[in-house]
């Protein structure tokens, strides 16, 4: 009668097993909060080339390209989704502020010091997002190309070495899969649900990218985010085989530029 009971019981659980919602088997190896790892970010090989002359600034390596004067007022500024308008201010020979704004907003601020002697440059930035979120933070960098006839020290060649800092908001990502589907989300209003393998879902957050595709295989998720119709970026996540660390190695195609870094399962 025990064998029974017993056969019974092993029967019902395999039944309710099997009746589970597929959901609760379709956690991978990407669900769950994940962080940048500032000292594993691997900056652009390509310099950031600014000219200063005439009164006039131009950062020829930026896309869209900068041509404006540096007379610290709102300088028109087209073909960028984050701001429409920039105004430089020179405090000294050796600082700057720049302030981008849109539809008359600050959204972002930077504050440029260059060393005494004049090799390096440390930039400390304030973005802020759509949902009010403000990401700080500082990159130094070095030396590539020297202009002395410009008025100012900035005036050169510049290669990023270093994320100094940045807060955690521009370091957290989530990810969270749902049958066939996946989700993405941070703390500055980014995200997304798409099918893996599917057509284009809306990104929301970002008025750099209108829609994301993603593929996963295996250990590995690919999202190519879209703007216009047309790639504009690509994230590769790799998660490890510890699983406590993924390696994301981006591509921006509008700048033409890719970088790299680490992040840490929460």
């Amino acid at each position: 009668m025990k064998r029974l009971q017993i056969g019974k019981f092993l029967s019902l659980a395999a039944a309710a097993i099997i009746m589970l919602p597929a959901t609760a088997f379709a956690q991978s190896v990407f669900d769950g909060s994940w962080k940048t790892d500032v000292t594993t970010i691997d900056h652009p090989a390509k310099p950031v080339v600014h000219v200063f002359k005439d009164g006039m600034y131009e950062c020829k390596s930026c896309v869209p390209k900068l041509l404006l004067k540096f007379d610290g007022r709102d300088q028109k500024i087209e073909d960028s989704p984050y701001a429409n308008t920039l105004a430089i201010k020179v405090n000294d020979k050796s600082h700057l502020e720049m302030i981008s704004k849109k539809g008359g907003k600050v959204v972002s601020s930077r504050k440029v010091a260059i060393s005494k002697d004049t090799n390096s440059m440390m930039i400390e930035y304030a973005d802020t997002w759509p949902n009010g979120q403000v990401v700080k933070g500082a990159t130094s960098y070095a030396r590539v190309a020297y202009d002395k006839t410009a008025p100012h020290l900035m005036s050169g060649s510049w290669k990023a070495i270093k994320e100094e800092h940045r807060t955690d908001n521009g370091l957290l990502v989530s990810y969270k899969s749902e049958g066939k589907s996946i989700s993405m989300s941070n703390p500055l209003g980014v995200s997304y649900q798409a099918a893996v393998g599917g057509a284009d879902a809306p990104v929301a957050g970002d008025p750099g990218y209108e829609t994301v595709s993603v593929k996963i295989s295996k250990n590995v998720l690919e999202e190519s985010y879209k703007r216009g119709g047309k790639v504009v970026a690509l994230n590769r996540v790799q998660v490890l085989p510890n699983g406590k660390e993924a390696k994301v190695d981006w591509i921006n195609y509008i700048s033409r530029l890719n970088g790299n870094h680490l992040m840490k399962k929460q």
